[in-house]
């Protein structure tokens, strides 16, 4: 018998009759002895409603009531689950995240897991109930509801089956796994069996949206097995797993290719070439909360600099306001903007063993004409900053070029 914490996102459980079809994978899985902890969604859609009724009501809701709002969704689901549960004979009993005390901190609407109380969980797991639990919720201190920001459902899940030691946290979503990229841009795209933490944390932060990053760093942090599998298909999905040690053949060289198309590029052009210039051009940018990515700096024979980074697309005009005053102050030359831009990135633990990595992607890259504006590395991944328009084509070409179509 093992103890399986399973999540069901909001497609999972977007109508009636697919929260009866969850209900009879879940009972199948009690017919063969296991104890289950679910976790789930609101129903798809139904966040973005209330979000939007909120916004009828006031522009800018302060951000407790908004979690007061939100957190309904999912108490919809967790209800509607246990009688589906019920219904077929199964004992369940649902909890929010307050009633389970999923402790967080006081940060509304993007609140941090600090704690979680498992007695309850644990005695009716004993008396042989399913546990149905409210994702992307939880309760500070002083008993506030909370909300743990967008996908947080998946970071309750694997913080669930860290907390009862699970044998494995599986995350049903639409998809039957990882693939080596986005199968809508390569039809080559091939599933993986299994991916390290450090390669999926790197995938998901460079814009892979199969899994929220918190949720893969707590799974990585405290050991958790994960595994993301679909609702709809069944297979074996794909496991995430602590290191590459536990593979029995040797790691490919290039486990998948992600990308990003919501990137800007921002250039100040003709700073001093002097120490302290760059903290002064970014830390402004930080201040106004902006995240920077790509940073690259150039020196000129006259003793300036040009700085370059990269940002959000949304952040663009916002940072590049923030950029504008620190170029006057610094004298220079002017500030350039493009929001034309995505980022492609090579990940694999394989390449902390393999030499020639890099020139290779960028010969792939330049038979294509491509060219490259900036470069990112670090143990397990390469990122450039290519035009837009190039995206597509340099992700298929770099995917065969690695040996991941499908044979």
């Amino acid at each position: 018998m093992s103890l399986f914490v399973q999540k069901f996102g909001g497609t999972s459980v977007g109508t009636t009759e697919k929260i009866k079809a969850v209900a009879e994978k879940i009972i199948g899985f009690r017919e063969q002895g296991h104890d289950m902890v679910i976790v789930v969604s609101a129903m798809s859609g139904e966040t973005n409603r209330l979000v939007g009724l909120a916004a009828e009501i006031q522009d800018h809701p302060e951000p407790r009531e908004l979690d007061v709002l939100v957190a309904t969704g999912e108490q919809i689901t967790i209800a509607l689950l246990c009688m589906a549960l019920k219904a077929r004979g199964c004992d369940a009993r649902s909890y929010t995240g307050g009633q389970v005390r999923i402790l967080t901190d006081d940060a509304h609407t993007k609140a941090r897991i600090q704690d979680i109380d498992v007695t309850n969980m644990r005695a009716d797991l004993d008396a042989g109930r399913v546990v149905v639990v409210a994702g992307f919720q939880g309760v500070d201190n002083s008993g506030n509801i909370t909300t743990l920001g967008r996908g947080g459902s998946d970071t309750t899940g694997v913080a669930l089956a860290a907390a009862l030691k699970a044998d494995e946290c599986q995350i049903y979503t639409d998809v039957d796994g990882v693939y080596t990229t986005d199968p809508r841009v390569v039809s080559g795209a091939q599933r993986l069996d299994r991916i390290t933490f450090e390669e999926m944390l790197e995938m998901a932060s460079l814009g892979s949206k199969v899994l929220q990053i918190r949720a893969v760093e707590f799974a990585g942090k405290y050991s958790v097995p994960l595994r993301v599998l679909s609702s709809f298909v069944e297979g074996p999905g794909t496991l995430i797993t602590l290191d590459e040690e536990n593979d029995a053949v040797e790691q490919p060289v290039v486990s998948g290719i992600a990308f990003n198309r919501d990137e800007a590029k921002i250039s100040i052009l003709g700073v001093p070439d002097a120490p302290g210039v760059a903290s002064k051009v970014l830390a402004p940018v930080g201040d106004a909360n902006i995240e920077v990515d790509v940073i690259v700096q150039n020196i000129a024979a006259d003793n300036t600099a040009d700085l370059t980074f990269t940002v959000n697309r949304s952040d663009m005009e916002r940072a590049k306001t923030v950029v504008e005053g620190v170029a006057e102050a610094l004298s220079a030359r002017c500030v350039v903007t493009d929001d034309k831009i995505a980022k492609i990135s090579i990940v694999g633990v394989g390449m902390r063993s393999h030499a020639g990595v890099a020139s290779k992607m960028f010969k792939t890259l330049a038979a294509e004409n491509i060219n490259i504006q900036m470069i990112t590395t670090s143990e397990i991944k390469i990122s450039v900053i290519i035009s837009e328009k190039y995206l597509e084509l340099a992700v298929r070409a770099l995917h065969s070029a690695f040996g991941l179509d499908k044979e």
